[in-house]
């Protein structure tokens, strides 16, 4: 394959992933690429299915995380440089790859930065649907909420992308609302 597409994506998570939130996490990260794809003119579903992959191994192999995705996806049929791109999500955590194209620092970035999002949404009557970015800021600042998203990765995630958390995180949030109901994501429904 060229380059990894979502049925192909779908297919190899469908393989190893069973686990209803890594999924939605999953999703989440995707839909976050898809409109980083779009700021940097780039193939949307290119970088909407590296995203849908990047916990491949996750749930099998939480202690592990990435030891187990390498060769198993290039034998898959898996582009090399999406392998790579999949491996550097985990730079100083659990790889030693480290994010060097605009695809692979937006993973990097995203992955912890959706989960504040979601975090934020779910607070809402009418979730990630009129989640304005100064309250998403907000709650970022206070360590304290979602305290588990390593707000340091995100910020050097960030800095390699050469953009502010402010703009990545809207630009987060604009991938990841129209999907509200898929992702869980439309609120409390509370007045």
């Amino acid at each position: 394959m060229e380059k990894l597409t979502m049925a192909e994506a779908t297919r190899l998570n469908a393989t190893m992933i069973s686990g209803e939130q890594l999924l939605l996490h999953a999703k989440n990260v995707c839909y976050a690429m898809g409109s980083m794809a779009r700021h940097f003119g780039e193939d949307e579903e290119h970088w909407m299915a590296v995203g849908l992959l990047h916990d491949y191994d996750y749930e099998k192999y939480p202690e592990e995380h990435l030891q187990h995705t390498e060769q198993p996806l290039l034998d898959a049929g898996v582009p090399a440089e999406d392998v790579r791109a999949i491996l550097s999500h985990g730079w100083t955590i659990c790889s030693d790859v480290e994010p060097r194209t605009n695809l692979e620092k937006s993973l990097f970035a995203v992955d912890e930065l959706t989960g504040i999002i979601q975090a934020c949404a779910r607070m809402r009557p009418n979730g990630i649907e009129d989640l304005e970015l100064k309250s998403f800021m907000k709650k970022f600042k206070d360590k304290r909420f979602a305290a588990k998203c390593d707000r340091a990765l995100i910020e050097k995630g960030c800095e390699l992308l050469g953009m502010p958390v402010s703009e990545v995180a809207a630009l987060c949030i604009e991938g990841m609302r129209p999907h509200a109901q898929e992702l869980g994501l439309s609120g409390t429904g509370a007045v």
